[in-house]
């Protein structure tokens, strides 16, 4: 896959969603929007910058900032419970040394909040 399709389609979908929803509001323009991005969805701030101000242009998302909080990885062992962030590529339980783990957090990718006008 090309580097940034990944973004390119999700910048698409974040700036339909925005779009459809300062419509529906009634709002002259989108100032700001807060996206939610987990470390595991390998999602690139910079790309997604890139695509919006490209794709947003003679919109009323034009100039909107975009703010990124990023969620790190999260696990919990199936074995014994524990929860711990991975450090590695090597997804082992750090009390019990189990391979039994799912992930919890990380793979987040949504709109949290918007500014309007």
């Amino acid at each position: 896959m090309i580097e940034g399709m990944h973004e390119l389609a999700i910048t698409q979908a974040l700036l339909d969603l925005v779009l459809n929803k300062v419509e529906e509001l009634g709002a002259k323009r989108i100032l700001k929007i807060n996206l939610v991005i987990g470390d595991l969805t390998g999602i690139v701030e910079e790309c997604v910058d890139f695509y919006f101000e490209t794709l947003s242009k003679n919109t009323k998302a034009e100039g909107a900032e975009l703010s990124f909080r990023r969620v790190p990885a999260r696990a919990r062992c199936r074995d014994c419970g524990t929860e711990f962030n991975p450090e590695d590529l090597y997804w082992t339980c750090p009390s019990c040394g189990g391979w039994k783990v799912e992930i919890t957090a990380g793979k987040e990718c949504y709109i949290e909040s918007m500014e309007v006008e």
